[in-house]
């Protein structure tokens, strides 16, 4: 709160509100006397003239010879077209003036047409009392006032970002001296009384409810700033004795207090007398806007101290400079280039997360986007182990839908993940050092870096030269610095340097780095294998662990790391699963010792053989492939004082060698710890000696448990299922929604998701926000099981969005939806809180799961005429891709999911089954017909195009199994054709792969 009460504290002067003036009153005569004439004048005149149409048949007067009336005609038509355009724009802008409420409808095509007209109609407004509310701005027509408010309020708000140079220099000067004059009235009891400016909340009209997001839309002319109205009012106590504790959670009746270049008719200011209020709400706006003062008050002595601690020469606002850390000041960016919530790197407002959802994974952006891109890539691998197991021990295409806390788990990931940040540090760090290699320069030692949401700033050991472009010096030379707009695109980069493409790809320079936590919208990653020693970690064993959790599945699965090894000790065995091929478990202290005692004198002697100074040279030499693979200790098993004494040895010089520890300690300090931090009970992170105070990143046991358990249920569903298989038998799972097959079960809403997005049963919604609901709509038919609506805004809104506009869109959804002819709405919520759709909605993909599923365990397992009914009936289903033609720019939440793997792998199951009936009666035409449909949605599966040569073959038609070899090689790429694949090709057409008919096998 310490930014709102600040800015709070210490308003701009707000003009009194201009009173009607004779200028005005003509203004808006005139304004009246032009719509009249454009609106009524206009169309009389062209009565007058004649109809713009001639008389006769249109193929008469189309056909004739274009003479000077025919023009007049045409441009009488012209002008016919104009003037409709131009009314419908006059009304448009009369009923948004009227209804006050957001911003104007657009016109197509109606720019400088509906400008004059909102110009005229605010004219003519101005005569009213509610001319000031009609638009944003428009209480200053004719007159340009600058806005000297809104760039103070940007510096007020400052968190890592938007000001450059000397201009935040100049704002925090310029906060500082404001605050010292606050502190200097508190003192001497003269604080000067501004007007401030108030609002307050109406009652709902008709499904219309007031929300902080549309206040500020209306009076602020940007959705966006709600958290600046939200800051101001938090915990003040409203008129009927409640406080405003959520964003989302507003009363009508309540009063806000607005920011200062608020505008608008609806607005009240206060000192000052307003004759539109009764005597009791100036009594009420009176008492909260004199608690807003005696708030501020309370602050002004605080505010002073603090403006006079900025004003030392040696301090920036933002810096905390303790031992050896600094949080670097980041530079906020215009608002016109903010999202509509900050990403999740950013700390926001409180939220209602819902029921359910954990926050620790919430709060964690870059451990969530690791988790759940390592989740993914294993539930593909064990569906392609599933689809090509042998026929006794297939799992069918549906891996079991998580459930409990592994469901809570789930949704946190994909709510919580900021895949984005993850690819802005990855391609920073990797240019870097792509760059610095390019100039024969060596890596700089970093010993952390600061993520914003639009800039990294990375903590050097020691200054290291000038960065180089477009790095940039920051707090001082210590600190390089890159903002996001300013990253190279890897083909923009490989223009600009000339790089071949055939060249190595860039090897990690930094796999070290791990999320410890975030302070003031920046979150911290620390080097581990740059500590020069060991790393104490104190605190109670739960917190502890879930520290050493969290760091150990961020390393395991982050997207900024290459090769390299997480030696875990005393926990951890369960995560294994998440990377088998980074984490090692060690059961205790005397293990390690003996495995590190050998590594540490193999990687010294491999340095010197390399003529290497550190790890950090290797990787930018022609070497970077050979061996300089970071490897991270984190012990949860406490040593006694040989033990630590032997590790301290080790560390000694770990940062050269690539090495980093991190060690759990109880009550006694760690000897030979370079680096002290504490765990505290209520989740912060200290480091008193590196100045380091953090909201720390946890994996509590819960989530541990939760997480490890997703990724055993991937392994287990891929591991076959034999009789002999740790994982059980066989079982061949149901898909989550079947659909009623039979003539009765026609469904209300019907969607077609498999090839071109199509909708039967419901009217098409607005052009506005028809293509968002479409697909809110895609993403809960993909989910039967339901989606949890955080679930769903960060699938919409991958940048983030706030509670009320989340909420919103789920109305917007549920009354496009409807209900059945039952009143049972379509749309509904379940005890989880979660959106489920009813069994009415459908999509082709269900339908295509539960003919499958009705074919190999239903009716069709014993009745052979009815499976090659019901698997002609699924493959006719198949019209291309998942979701063909989508838009750009939008559905980027299907990279997460796995159905994009699964649909394929089930047509090709669906036509192998349907090839194999037609193959039992020596059908081969049909089964290479089946086979061929197939191949629409999974052509890259290599069962099909097998499985296809030897029907064609079967057919006896040498030619086309010619072709299909040919077009089959081709799809292989420069890989050539697979070995089983090359053959079988061999075995069919001898020769053919050795001549290059078919490619290179």
């Amino acid at each position: 709160m310490a930014r709102s009460s600040a800015r709070s504290a210490s308003p701009m002067p707000v003009p009194p509100r201009p009173r009607r003036t004779f200028g005005d009153v003509m203004k808006a005569l005139l304004a009246v006397v032009a719509l009249l004439a454009l609106v009524l004048g206009v169309p009389f005149g062209l009565i007058q003239v004649g109809r713009p149409v001639p008389d006769g048949p249109p193929g008469e007067w189309l056909s004739s010879a274009i003479d000077a009336e025919t023009l007049i005609r045409i441009l009488m038509l012209v002008v016919w077209i104009a003037w409709a355009q131009f009314t419908a724009c006059v009304l448009v802008e009369v009923k948004a003036a009227v209804s006050g409420v957001g911003l104007p409808a657009r016109v197509p095509g109606a720019g400088p047409s509906q400008l004059l007209a909102r110009q005229l109609v605010a004219a003519v407004l101005l005569l009213g009392a509610t001319a000031a509310s009609f638009t944003p701005g428009i209480s200053g027509f004719g007159q340009q006032a600058p806005d000297t408010h809104r760039p103070t309020v940007a510096a007020a708000q400052q968190t890592p970002g938007g000001l450059v140079g000397g201009q935040r220099q100049d704002a925090a000067d310029a906060l500082a001296r404001q605050a010292e004059q606050i502190a200097q009235q508190a003192d001497t009891g003269q604080t000067h009384h501004q007007s401030t400016k108030f609002y307050r909340i109406q009652p709902p009209e008709g499904r219309h409810h007031d929300s902080l997001w549309e206040i500020a839309q209306r009076h602020l002319d940007d959705g966006r700033r709600y958290k600046e109205i939200y800051a101001l009012n938090k915990d003040r106590v409203q008129p009927d004795g409640s406080r405003l504790s959520e964003a989302s959670l507003i009363r009508p009746g309540w009063i806000m207090e607005m920011p200062a270049d608020a505008h608008g008719g609806e607005l009240v200011e206060t000192p000052g007398t307003n004759p539109e209020l009764s005597e009791a709400q100036q009594r009420q706006l009176d008492a909260y806007a004199k608690d807003g003062q005696g708030a501020r008050g309370g602050q002004a002595e605080q505010g002073g101290h603090d403006a006079r601690a900025r004003q030392r020469p040696a301090a920036r606002d933002g810096d905390t400079t303790t031992g050896h850390f600094t949080v670097p000041a980041h530079h906020e960016h215009a608002a016109a280039e903010q999202t509509a919530t900050p990403p999740a790197t950013e700390s926001a407002a409180p939220a209602s997360h819902g029921p359910g959802l954990p926050e620790a994974l919430l709060g964690a952006p870059l451990l969530a986007a690791g988790l759940l891109a390592a989740l993914g890539r294993r539930r593909r691998a064990a569906l392609w182990q599933a689809a090509t197991a042998v026929a006794g021990r297939r799992r069918g295409m549906e891996l079991p839908t998580p459930s409990g806390d592994e469901a809570d788990a789930q949704d946190a990931l994909f709510a919580g993940a900021d895949p984005g940040a993850v690819r802005f540090l990855d391609q920073a760090l990797r240019s870097l050092a792509r760059s610095l290699a390019a100039e024969g320069r060596p890596l700089p030692l970093v010993y952390a870096a600061w993520l914003g949401t639009e800039e990294l700033h990375l903590q050097l050991a020691e200054p290291a030269g000038p960065p180089p472009a477009p790095w940039t010096h920051g707090e001082d030379e210590t600190f390089w610095r890159l903002e996001g707009r300013e990253l190279p695109t890897p083909a923009r980069q490989q223009t600009d340097t000339a790089e071949p493409r055939d060249e190595e790809p860039q090897a990690a320079p930094y796999p070290g780095l791990v999320s410890l936590g975030a302070h003031d919208g920046a979150r911290l990653l620390l080097n581990l294998e740059a500590v020069p020693g060991l790393v104490s970690l104190s605190g109670a064993p739960a917190d502890r662990q879930a520290v050493l959790s969290s760091v150990a599945a961020e390393l395991a699965t982050n997207g900024w790391s290459d090769r390299m090894t997480v030696t875990l000790v005393g926990f951890g065995a369960d995560l294994v699963p998440l990377a088998p091929s980074r984490l090692r478990p060690l059961d205790d202290v005397a293990a390690l010792l003996d495995v590190m005692e050998a590594e540490t004198a193999s990687r010294r002697a491999g340095l010197g053989a390399a003529g290497a100074d550190s790890v950090l040279t290797g990787r930018t030499g022609p070497s970077h492939q050979a061996g300089w693979a970071a490897h991270l200790v984190l012990l949860a098993a406490e040593p006694d004082a040989e033990q630590a004494a032997r590790l301290a040895e080790l560390a000694s010089d770990a940062a050269r060698l690539g090495i980093g520890y991190l060690v759990g300690v109880g009550d006694d300090q760690l000897p030979g710890a370079a680096w002290e931090m504490e765990i505290t009970t209520e989740g912060r992170l200290l480091a008193p000696l590196l100045g380091l105070e953090l909201d720390a990143q946890l994996l509590p046991a819960p989530q541990h448990a939760a997480i490890a358990r997703l990724f055993a249920a991937a392994d287990a569903f891929g591991g076959g299922g034999g009789d002999d298989d740790p994982a059980g038998p066989a079982v061949a799972h149901r898909p989550p929604f079947l659909v009623d097959i039979s003539e009765q079960g026609r469904p209300s809403v019907y969607a077609r998701l498999v090839g071109r997005y199509e909708l039967m049963g419901l009217e098409a919604p607005d052009d506005e926000r028809g293509p968002l609901l479409r697909e809110a709509l895609a993403l809960l038919l993909l989910h039967r099981e339901g989606v949890h609506p955080r679930v769903l805004a960060s699938a919409l809104w991958p940048r983030g969005v706030g509670d009320d506009v989340r909420e919103a869109t789920v109305a917007r959804l549920r009354d496009w939806l409807g209900t059945d002819e039952d009143g049972t709405p379509r749309l509904r919520e379940d005890a989880t809180g979660r959106l489920v759709l009813d069994a009415s909605v459908v999509s082709d993909l269900d339908v295509l799961r539960s003919l499958y599923h009705e074919a190999t365990s239903g009716r069709g397992a014993d009745d052979r005429a009815v499976r090659g009914r019901l698997l002609t009936d699924a493959l006719g289903l198949v019209r291309g891709p998942l979701l063909a033609e989508r838009p750009a720019g939008r559905y980027g939440w299907l990279a997460h999911e796995i159905v994009d793997a699964q649909l394929p792998l089930l047509v090709a199951d669906i036509g192998l089954a349907l090839a194999t009936f037609h193959l039992e009666r020596d059908r081969a035409p049909q089964a290479a017909e089946a086979l061929e449909r197939a191949l629409v949605s999974a052509g890259t599966d290599e069962r099909l195009w097998n499985e296809l040569l030897r029907a064609v073959h079967a057919t006896g038609d040498e030619p086309r199994l010619r072709a299909l070899a040919a077009e089959f090689a081709n799809r292989s790429g420069a890989r050539g054709l697979p070995p089983r694949s090359a053959a079988l090709l061999d075995e069919l057409l001898p020769g053919a792969a050795d001549s290059g008919e078919a490619g290179t096998a």
